[in-house]
């Protein structure tokens, strides 16, 4: 199994590191020829949604990402990638727009509201989650899959082929949430 984890800006080298410790092959998208190689999933980490974006356009992988998403390709994206996957965007302007979700950009907060919980991931269990400069999800549409919720907000959510976490999964050492990914992948 090969997972490209979309390398421009974040926490990608800690997916990186997650994801091989799982056994799963995995290379940093930069560019849009890295995309010619075969892949079966793809990680859009945190970092700052506005630069994400302008970066996806950029540098052309915005179109060619957008379609294989579209197109089933399974896709987990934790923090900003919750916003870069958001059809709709509180205080934002959507991206990739392939989930039926509204995303609230910093729902806990600034820096200052970073904060660490534990709680309970539909079908995982209790599991540890950092939270920095988090946001929060919105009026999921009919076919998401509500994961996880933290003081009343939707934190995780499953949509088909694709992930979205308002959290740092990569950031706890505990490798449970990608591994839902990775069993996600097997399955498509």
């Amino acid at each position: 199994m090969k997972i490209g984890v979309l390398a421009l800006q974040g926490a990608f080298a800690e997916h990186v590191s997650m994801l091989e410790s799982l056994g799963a092959e995995t290379f940093e998208i930069q560019k849009l020829s890295y995309l010619e190689q075969p892949f079966e999933g793809l990680i859009i980490p945190g970092g700052e949604s506005t630069t994400i974006s302008k970066l996806l356009r950029g540098l052309d992988l915005f179109a060619e990402l957008q379609s294989r998403i579209a197109g089933g390709l399974p896709v987990m994206g934790t923090c900003a990638g919750l916003i870069i996957l958001a059809k709709r965007v509180e205080g934002g302007k959507p991206c990739l727009a392939t989930m039926d979700i509204t995303a609230v950009r910093n729902a806990y907060g600034r820096q200052l509201g970073s904060f660490e919980t534990t709680t309970t991931f539909a079908k995982v269990g209790n599991v540890p989650m950092t939270f920095i400069r988090a946001p929060c999800v919105r009026d999921p549409g009919a076919g998401v899959e509500v994961l996880s919720v933290v003081d009343g907000r939707i934190v995780a959510v499953r949509e088909k082929n694709q992930l979205a976490l308002a959290y740092h999964p990569e950031l706890t050492g505990d490798v449970r949430i990608h591994q839902y990914f990775l069993d996600m992948v097997a399955e498509s």
